[in-house]
């Protein structure tokens, strides 16, 4: 873990309440997609856990929901201010384990990062497939970037209104892969679990006090006990949660 400023060079809207963030900082301590940030925000006690969504050269990415008004406030934010980050906090996703043809599967907030693993996994020369689960088509974001990296890129709606009709488990049911990486709600992760194939990853979504494992308030229950999200997570794999 490491207390750094960063400093804002991009803040935009790129869906219906989910905005884009990059900031220039030092990303030395993030060493792992799948990992999180904890930003401070002036006027409020507790941090706000943002997910990495990319890293590289000092600049961070984050993707976040504006859902309160933590968030809401990030989004009215401007290039050139500056926002202080607790960085490489959490365990990220192991690819060691992913084999030749693994699955990524990111649902609303759990999408970006995705990106940051199929990244790194197609440049290991790995062929992943991605699906990105949403409610709506007003919803959907980042599906282009994937394809950019050359991964097959699966968009579901709830509704039908882009993609295929359903939940990810319905696009899941024809698919071939030889390992699966998850991040989103808890009601996706357990039909995940039950619907895979496959060995796998899942990084779960928690609320958070401290977001470095001091307060307990982020606890899972596994086969070897309760595990914090944020220090022994938010990455699980799948043979150890017990639901």
């Amino acid at each position: 873990m490491k207390k750094s400023i960063f400093e804002i060079i991009e803040n935009r809207s790129i869906a219906k309440d989910v905005c884009l963030m990059r900031l220039t900082g030092d990303t030395s301590a993030i060493t792992a997609p799948g990992q999180f940030v904890n930003i401070e925000l002036e006027g409020f006690y507790l941090r706000r856990p943002i997910s990495v969504c990319d890293w590289e050269y000092g600049v961070l990415t984050i993707i976040y929901k504006v859902v309160g008004k933590g968030t809401e406030k990030m989004s009215a934010m401007t290039a050139g201010e500056k926002l202080e980050l607790l960085t490489g906090l959490g365990n990220g996703y192991d690819m060691t384990l992913s084999g030749e043809r693994p699955l990524l599967v990111g649902g609303g907030a759990g999408v970006p990062p995705m990106y940051g693993l199929c990244r790194r996994l197609t440049a290991q020369g790995k062929r992943p497939t991605v699906i990105l689960g949403f409610n709506t088509a007003a919803d959907v974001f980042f599906a282009e970037e994937f394809k950019a990296l050359g991964a097959n890129v699966i968009v579901t709606t709830v509704d039908g209104g882009v993609g295929v009709k359903g939940f990810v488990t319905d696009a899941m049911k024809e698919l071939e892969y030889s390992y699966f990486y998850s991040c989103g709600p808890e009601p996706m992760l357990k039909a995940l679990y039950n619907a895979s194939a496959t060995e796998g990853q899942l990084s779960f979504e928690e609320r958070m006090g401290c977001g470095f494992g001091a307060c307990m308030g982020c606890t899972c229950k596994t086969k070897y006990g309760n595990k914090r999200i944020c220090k022994d997570g938010p990455v699980l794999k799948k043979e150890e949660v017990v639901w």
